[in-house]
């Protein structure tokens, strides 16, 4: 994982109001929380009395009750209440802390920040100047046997598209690459596929192209878009569960109508459309060894894989910081 980040990782209407979550992201077994407050809190998900899970147990007076014991913890993970040492007693609590993490909630989603609090940065990474309210959303979610690198460079790459999706959005046999150009933005990449029928002709180089209306945007740590038109859009964040598997979060995102509850309806079908496009690659990815891809590799990689390139050398140099 990338130190010093804002990963997306659960979308917020998974943890609703006094109801507890037991997940794993990250390589972390976290219970996140919801208090009647509306406010999200996240710690580790066991309790440092007796190691049961908190994420059995419920939510009471804005705290997190282990369902074992009863004993309770804040939104920071400091222990408030030990029920045996009753409601006068004057021990010490601080030692019974469990360890929270600092969540933050954008464009209903849920990030949480890995890595060390003094240099949490101000706003989580989404396309903002992308999409905003006059859109509406579906949202569908499945579990790949995958580390989310391997997911992420997947939705990167322009040169699978007339082989995996030979009937969907690869149709029309374009096996020759040009480029692909690759743009660098805040905070990440952006590129477009260039791709043609082969005739015979030299594909051209990625100086030669242009990013077309159609493209991609990245940013890391694990949020991407894929840029259909003005008026829709898909967008996916990769949850990392742990060095071997993601959840993929994929939203479809509508606005052709300027009416919402007809863009609704067509979000709706969408999320089918995504379904399909999504396992095509699935079926492939999982199949990748290893599971995590890195900077250097064994891999023989092509000029077609020029996004791929430049996410890894960023992914690198984040982690190398």
């Amino acid at each position: 994982m990338i130190q010093n980040q804002w990963y997306a990782i659960l979308p917020s209407k998974a943890v609703k109001t006094n109801q507890i979550v037991g997940v794993k992201r990250l390589n972390l077994d976290l219970a996140i929380f919801r208090n009647d407050k509306g406010e999200v809190g996240c710690v580790v998900d066991q309790c440092t009395h007796r190691g049961a899970a908190l994420s059995k147990g419920k939510v009471e007076r804005e705290c997190i009750k282990c369902p074992f014991h009863g004993l309770e913890f804040n939104e920071k993970g400091q222990c408030v209440f030990i029920p045996a040492n009753g409601k006068v007693s004057e021990a010490d609590l601080s030692r019974y802390n469990v360890k929270n993490y600092t969540v933050r909630e954008n464009n209903g989603i849920i990030y949480l920040w890995y890595g060390d609090l003094d240099k949490i940065t101000d706003e989580p990474p989404f396309f903002n100047m992308d999409v905003d309210a006059s859109y509406v959303y579906s949202e569908i979610e499945d579990y790949w046997n995958s580390h989310y690198s391997r997911c992420i460079e997947n939705q990167l790459d322009v040169v699978h598209l007339p082989f995996v999706h030979h009937n969907t959005i690869g149709r029309g046999n374009k096996t020759l690459v040009n480029g692909p150009k690759v743009e660098f933005v805040p905070g990440g990449i952006v590129t477009s596929a260039n791709n043609e029928l082969d005739i015979g002709q030299t594909p051209k180089s990625a100086s030669e192209c242009l990013i077309n209306d159609t493209y991609l945007s990245f940013l890391f740590p694990n949020v991407w878009m894929n840029h259909i038109s003005e008026k829709i859009k898909v967008v996916i964040y990769f949850a990392p569960v742990d060095d071997e598997n993601t959840v993929l979060y994929i939203r479809f995102y509508c606005k052709l109508t300027g009416i919402k509850p007809l863009d609704g309806f067509v979000a709706y079908f969408g999320r089918f459309a995504n379904k399909i496009i999504e396992r095509q690659d699935k079926r492939v990815v999982i199949t990748q060894k290893p599971k995590a891809s890195s900077y250097k590799s064994q891999e023989k990689l092509l000029s077609g894989d020029g996004p791929i390139i430049q996410y890894r050398r960023i992914r690198n140099e984040l982690k190398n910081r």
